[in-house]
């Protein structure tokens, strides 16, 4: 009966649940499966965060209700990231709010921001939040290419021509998900001159800003002069700190923005645990060498899964950044779609993967996997898939040709 709620009949089919459903029944049959599904980081908080969350708890006055746009401490300390990090400087009481992840704090500005009848424009494949916030808060969206470049500037440039009404914001996501490319700030510096040319605000997703490999480190689109009178930019502490279960991120940047967001946000929830939030600021603030750790554990494991899979026989690209390798599916299996190729691949393989197709119909030639095992289990896994490979697999699957299916 939930189809008959207007913004539930907007959401299509989830296509993730399909390859959930199939590893579910799989490891219900006692099967070991491998999962490089979920962006889930498997290692531990660091034990310095942790212990100042217990330290925190001790105290009951944290115990209660906290402050919906975050307490006055972890804001200064995101500042204080911007400035050490990216040369940004950031009012903590205006230009930044404390958010429950970076999804929760896009999903919650679409509502500030977007009517029915806004036009949002976002690259496909993107992470399924930065269409479908907009989505739900009964806006449209127009696709763009996923490529930081001058084929998604010509395509915005087309898009401000040619929609009716003007569009109201772009998604950039750099390092992204699912397709791990970085943004240069040459690129930036491009958009945000359009952006403030046609009155177009910027949603930035910077979660993996901790997330690189090589010697192109991220830069954030606030570093471009001016761009704060056009852009927000969400972080996470998810993915740097491995800290995903505690629902910590930010958004900061241009002031009129945070204040929506801020605005909605106060009738919405009352902020995270307080005792989450001293730690969070104990991490932005404390020692850094657990976030080399975290980028040399992630670069080993791409190094291993990258150098596997290319001995298998399929070539993919290394990423220069993110937990992502978002892998063209070899050619022969390319008729099958990534719906029925992921599923194809946990029957036959053991080995679970996001398919592309849930991140925008342009994904539909890749499949999503995670760097989120070991390397132990990465190598089991490369066995699977090698067996896999060399076998008679190219009938079709015990899928639907996802061509029949939706989006998520």
């Amino acid at each position: 009966m939930t189809e008959e709620f207007h913004r539930i009949r907007r959401l299509p089919p989830y296509v993730f649940a399909e390859v959930n459903a199939a590893k579910a029944k799989a490891r219900a049959a006692g099967e070991d499966i491998v999962d490089l599904g979920m962006g889930n980081p498997d290692s531990p908080t660091p034990p310095h965060i942790v212990a100042k969350l217990v330290e925190a708890v001790q105290d009951p006055r944290t115990h209660r209700y906290s402050q919906s746009k975050g307490i006055p401490g972890l804001r200064k300390a995101l500042a204080g990231y911007y400035a050490r990090r990216f040369g940004v400087r950031l009012d903590p009481e205006t230009e930044v709010v404390a958010t429950l992840g970076s999804k929760e704090g896009l999903a919650n500005l679409a509502q500030a921001i977007a009517s029915p009848g806004d036009t949002i424009l976002v690259p496909n494949p993107s992470y399924p939040i930065h269409q479908f916030g907009f989505i739900i808060a009964g806006a449209s969206v127009r696709s763009l290419p996923c490529t930081p470049d001058e084929a998604m500037l010509r395509a915005m440039d087309r898009a401000v021509r040619h929609s009716v009404p003007k569009p109201t914001a772009v998604i950039v996501n750099f390092p992204s998900n699912p397709t791990a490319l970085l943004a240069d700030l040459d690129f930036y510096r491009e958009l945000v001159a359009f952006c403030r040319r046609h009155e177009l605000f910027i949603l930035s997703d910077l979660a993996y800003a901790e997330l690189y490999f090589g010697d192109r480190v991220p830069p954030s689109v606030l570093q471009v002069p001016g761009a704060k009178e056009v852009t927000v930019e969400f972080t996470s502490m998810s993915k740097t700190y491995n800290m995903p279960g505690w629902r910590m991120g930010f958004a900061a940047g241009n002031p009129r923005l945070i204040a929506a967001l801020a605005r909605v946000k106060s009738y919405l929830d009352y902020g995270a645990f307080t005792p989450i939030q001293v730690a969070a600021a104990a991490a932005l603030n404390g020692p850094q060498d657990c976030v080399e750790q975290m980028r040399r554990l992630y670069r080993e494991r791409r190094d291993v899964l990258v150098r596997g899979l290319r001995q298998a026989g399929w070539e993919v690209p290394a990423p220069e950044g993110s937990m992502f390798v978002w892998a063209p599916i070899p050619e022969r299996f390319r008729h099958l779609g990534s719906v029925a190729f992921a599923k194809l691949l946990l029957a036959r393989a053991r080995v679970a993967v996001s398919p592309g197709l849930g991140f925008g119909e342009h994904g539909d030639e890749h499949v999503r996997i995670a760097l989120v095992e070991n390397t132990h289990r990465i190598r089991q896994a490369l066995r699977g898939i090698r067996a896999f490979l060399a076998g008679d697999n190219a009938g079709p699957a015990e899928a639907t040709p996802q061509k029949e299916l939706s989006t998520a």
